[in-house]
């Protein structure tokens, strides 16, 4: 099989060429701009174009497949060619469809949460060698990349997204996967720019459901209303499993499961990866993998990068580094982390990137969603803002929005930078959260720095 990428330097583009060419696969693909980590990923496979931009050259009739990036315009010279001369053109998620249309597919869904779950799953499967394939939204320790696919696995665990395909395909994602196992873990509006009201955005994990295969399962957080009421117009054959938090405790800033009359140190913390755990231990116990089984593996289970990630420790401080940017993930992860270290302030410090958080219509949600800081920091690029081609807001606005007293807002990365080391971090925790990096910051560089 021949297949070329269209924007292949893609996150998610490039770790699926990486394991189409581990398959056996004969890899092109070409991209404008591929930057870190994709450009040395896909060099070390040789799989980086030799130059950069788009050449319709490369479209020829001996293709099988070619795919189709969300970078990607809809009058791309090598899109435009690919249409003259009839080739097949998957979006990415079509194509991971065809790759695993005869295994039984485990898709995780939701708002927030899913990478974490999926990471989980991943996790214990490959703790007792149960052979799998998977998609999952992040590196995980003891995974190359984030795109494993092989002829004989019976299994792929994929991480549903909701957002669209690709420039042609304007469906969700997770809409192609066809489940026969499913998950929702919560549903908090997203992706603004998508899906413009909050009824809309519902709309799409309810079809999520629609979309399960004949005699399959729903697995879903009983704890979010807009779940439930989905989970009540399910399909008759579709079996139901319901899942709240964990029971646990914290002891000394460590958090331990409760099972039976035993403790269960774990290497990860707050209360919605307590909810986590158990919406993986159901999907876990569907697959065949017994709870002595699951438990004994998910003690050792560590985090995907960027949720909850220790970037540094001492007895004094943790420098934690998360992906939460949504108001319900910014709430949630500040609250894990209030709760685990009871006994030290929390500098809490977030940056405004998505098109959503941008966008001055959205920014109310954030009320009050850092109060629980004892001090938080708000960062967002104007320049980001003219780029995506939003109306300006100011800092008074993004302060009043998140209607905390708590709240400094910064729009210059080096006077937020200078701020944060400026602090005296005895007793105090760090947190930093965003779906960017703060316009450049090096995490490794600036941790060294606290004290």
């Amino acid at each position: 099989m021949r297949v070329h990428f269209i924007a292949i330097g893609g996150a998610a583009m490039h770790n699926l060429a990486i394991a189409l060419h581990k398959k056996g696969y004969q890899v092109t693909g070409s991209d404008d701009e591929i930057f870190e980590p994709s450009k040395s990923r896909l060099d070390k496979y040789a799989l980086l174009p030799k130059q950069q931009g788009w050449n319709p050259e490369l479209i020829t009739n001996d293709i099988d497949a070619v795919i189709l990036g969300m970078h990607a315009i809809i009058d791309n010279p090598e899109l435009i060619k690919a249409k003259e001369i009839g080739l097949k053109i998957y979006s990415y998620p079509e194509y991971v469809y065809e790759q695993s249309k005869n295994k039984k597919r485990i898709v995780i869904g939701g708002s927030h949460g899913k990478t974490t779950i999926t990471s989980m799953i991943l996790h214990v499967f490959k703790y007792h060698n149960i052979k799998f394939d998977y998609l999952v939204g992040a590196q995980i320790e003891g995974f190359e990349t984030m795109v494993g696919l092989t002829e004989e696995a019976e299994y792929i665990v994929i991480e549903g997204d909701e957002y669209l395909s690709s420039p042609l395909d304007r469906r969700p994602k997770f809409h192609h996967y066809m489940p026969h196992i499913a998950l929702l873990t919560g549903i908090a509006w997203d992706h603004i720019n998508v899906f413009p009201t909050f009824e809309n955005y519902v709309e799409q994990f309810k079809i999520f459901t629609d979309l399960i295969e004949k005699d399959g399962s729903l697995v879903y957080y009983s704890g979010d209303d807009e779940i439930n009421k989905i989970s009540n117009k399910l399909r008759a054959d579709i079996n139901k499993y319901p899942y709240q938090a964990h029971k646990s405790i914290v002891e000394n800033n460590k958090t331990f499961l409760i099972v039976d009359d035993e403790k269960i140190e774990l290497q990860i913390f707050g209360k919605h990866n307590l909810e986590n755990i158990n919406g993986a231990k159901n999907i876990c116990n569907l697959a065949g993998i017994n709870d002595e089984m699951f438990y004994d593996a998910i003690k050792h289970f560590t985090g995907a990068a960027k949720r909850l990630q220790t970037l540094k420790t001492n007895e004094n401080t943790v420098v934690f580094l998360d992906f939460a940017h949504s108001p319900s993930k910014l709430n949630a992860t500040i609250n894990a982390v209030k709760e685990q270290y009871k006994d030290r302030e929390l500098i809490a410090c977030m940056e405004l990137h998505t098109f959503s958080s941008l966008k001055k219509e959205f920014l109310p949600q954030y009320k009050n969603t850092m109060k629980s800081a004892d001090k938080a920091f708000v960062y967002f690029n104007p320049e980001t803002i003219k780029h995506k081609r939003l109306e300006e807001i100011s800092k008074e606005q993004v302060k009043q929005a998140f209607a905390s007293d708590n709240i400094e807002v910064f729009i210059d990365s080096n006077k937020l930078i200078a701020k944060l080391l400026s602090i005296s971090y005895n007793k105090k925790n760090l947190l930093l959260m965003s779906s960017g990096n703060f316009d450049g910051i090096n995490f490794k560089e600036f941790v060294k720095n606290i004290k």
